[in-house]
């Protein structure tokens, strides 16, 4: 059922439809390199194969899972053969992200001459899995997965189609079996016309295939997904920002897609933690420990049974008050410290270990913050150099609402202390007994 026209492919309108960039390539015969990027089955192979012909050129087939420098070298040969009998060549190269990098540079010179037209398919991002030079004389087409009316089209030419599909048979396809394909097969149509013609092998001409048949032909289909790929990026950031947003029915849903996949599940628990104190924080100082609980059971148990600790984790980082304020504090602390470098430590927070120190001014004026009923002291513990501007601002969500009332308060409270403390401090002021104001210093 591969398709023999640019007519032929569907879902892919983006592309080829009237003004799309492959449209144009068809009107015109003019190939450029190409770099097709989708999912599986969305029809890269076909759209090679119909374009290449299109532009009347010889094309060779490559798989980058089995090919080699030395397989380039006998294209490269038989590209320069038909060179001079005025023939063009297209080099079909599969899975092209599996070539490594001196791979890619064997092909380099030849596609910057002309000699080869490239046309790669991968459903890895090419941005992040091609020689930035090849990519940079190559077009990249992206491609989607095929939606629900695309794979219906792809189902009736194949039932109807007497010379490649199933037309002879006069089969029909139940409603319920046309949901099931469509919605079952992740938008591959390769994997819908094979589960369409394993379930219609056993019936006799004229049946009618029905969702028990499809269901028993899908079995359980694989879920895409890929362990350092795009699809793993992809899930993973649905699954944080599902939990950011609040929401713990998608959550658990991007939970499930990665544990079903195959994902690790420590991969997981991690993410959780560090999701706990970035995104959750002091609105739910519970939440951090709920997430390494998970991540300390999955450690232990392993799956499937981890799947649960790890769901309750998720959920209730869902369900938990947001705040980024933890990641906003040392974002500002960690920008400070790398703009003013090693800022020397304030005398008066040095420990006075040795007679030497103590009388270097180590520790002078520390006040212990015990002592004050409030438990406040009215001088800084920045370096000099560090302005007094709040680092930390609670976003006044779940448990923070307190901590920013409370913080409020002291800040106040301190810099009313500290304004008095200056004014006592100031040329002509009164002088109370001596040791009045004495600030006792740190043991040792």
């Amino acid at each position: 059922m591969r398709p023999r026209t640019l007519a032929e492919v569907v879902g892919q309108e983006q592309q080829t439809g009237p003004g799309g960039l492959l449209d144009q390539v068809a009107r015109t015969g003019q190939l450029p390199s190409l770099v097709l990027w989708g999912p599986p089955g969305t029809g890269k192979t076909s759209l090679a194969l119909v374009l290449a012909a299109g532009a009347g050129a010889e094309v060779e087939h490559l798989s980058a899972v089995s090919a080699g420098v030395q397989d380039i070298r006998r294209v490269v040969e038989a590209a320069r053969m038909r060179r001079r009998i005025g023939r063009r060549t297209v080099l079909f190269l599969d899975e092209i992200h599996r070539f490594n990098r001196s791979q890619q540079d064997a092909l380099l010179p030849h596609v910057e001459s002309g000699l080869l037209t490239l046309l790669g398919a991968t459903t890895e991002n090419p941005s992040l899995e091609v020689n930035g030079a090849l990519l940079s004389r190559a077009r990249v087409v992206a491609l989607g997965a095929l939606g629900a009316e695309a794979i219906g089209a792809l189902l009736d030419r194949a039932l109807a189609d007497p010379d490649r599909g199933l037309g002879t048979r006069r089969l029909r396809l139940d409603p319920a079996a046309r949901t099931v394909l469509t919605e079952r097969t992740g938008g591959d149509g390769r994997v819908a016309l094979n589960a369409l013609e394993l379930a219609a092998m056993p019936l006799p001409d004229g049946a009618t295939v029905d969702a028990e048949a499809v269901l028993r032909s899908l079995q359980r289909p694989a879920l895409l997904y890929d362990r350092a790929g795009d699809q793993h990026f992809w899930v993973v950031s649905a699954l944080i920002k599902s939990i950011r947003g609040s929401d713990p029915d998608a959550a658990v849903y991007w939970l499930a897609r990665m544990l079903e996949a195959g994902e690790d599940p420590l991969f997981v628990a991690r993410r959780l933690v560090i999701l706990a104190a970035e995104d959750v924080g002091l609105a739910d100082p519970g939440s951090l420990a709920v997430a390494v609980a998970a991540y300390q059971a999955a450690r232990a148990i392993g799956m499937p049974e981890a799947a649960l600790p790890l769901a309750e984790a998720a959920l209730h980082l869902a369900l938990a008050p947001k705040s980024n304020a933890v990641t906003r504090a040392y974002g500002a602390a960690s920008e400070i410290v790398h703009r003013s470098g090693a800022l020397p430590v304030p005398l008066h927070l040095r420990n006075a270990v040795t007679a030497h120190d103590r009388a270097a001014g180590f520790g002078a004026g520390y006040v212990y913050a015990h002592d004050d009923p409030e438990g406040l002291v009215v001088h800084r513990h920045l370096p000099e150099a560090v302005p007094d501007h709040p680092l930390y601002a609670p976003s006044g969500r779940g448990a923070e609402a307190g901590v920013a009332d409370r913080l409020a308060a002291r800040r106040s409270d301190l810099a009313r202390r500290r304004a008095a403390s200056a004014d006592e401090a100031a040329p002509g002021a009164r002088v109370g007994p001596a040791g009045a104001g004495a600030e006792p210093r740190p043991p040792g």
